[in-house]
């Protein structure tokens, strides 16, 4: 289903006639009329994005959506997602948006999830003002969790040398 919107985006167009393009296409063609019906603007397709020291990653679609500086992440799913599911779609919106800004100097002021059922369910998610601003702590503190982890593991851990490798396999 991404390459078929990537390909759509770039404007090069994508066939795939294997089993697995035969049920994204239509997924894909139904996030593009009602999904990416309100975008006036693409900035970027699969855009490289990284926060220096932290993290790196790559969006979907950076593009002016409903007048708004818009990132956009395609999600494909087997059945239809209650918001309090897709918490870690919104932290990657906000990691994405803050790495954004931090690189090109931009003010994402929004994050838009657009997921599609192999049935052809349409959902869209959105975040923007004081919740993406909640967001990007939520993300930030993750991340500090998850360096928190990294460091104690290291402290804990002491590197074996290669002649006590070799102690122990005899």
């Amino acid at each position: 289903m991404h390459k078929f919107l990537e390909h759509y985006i770039l404007g090069t167009g994508c066939v795939d006639l294997t089993s697995i393009g035969q049920e994204a296409r239509p997924m894909a063609d139904k996030i593009i009329e009602v999904g990416l019906a309100p975008v006036e603007e693409w900035y970027g397709s699969e855009v490289m994005l990284h926060y220096p020291g932290l993290y790196a990653g790559s969006t979907d679609l950076v593009c002016l959506h409903n007048g708004k500086e818009t990132i956009v992440d395609f999600k494909q799913a087997n059945r239809p997602k209650k918001e309090e599911w897709i918490e870690d779609y919104y932290l990657q919106i906000a990691m994405y948006a803050m790495a954004h800004d931090y690189v090109y100097g931009s003010k994402i002021e929004q994050g838009v999830i657009m997921v599609c059922t192999p049935d052809l369910y349409y959902q869209e998610f959105k975040t923007e003002g004081a919740n993406l601003r909640a967001w990007k702590h939520k993300a930030l503190k993750r991340i500090d969790m998850y360096n928190e982890l990294m460091h104690d593991e290291k402290e804990r851990t002491t590197p074996m040398k290669a002649e006590d490798f070799n102690d122990k396999k005899r």
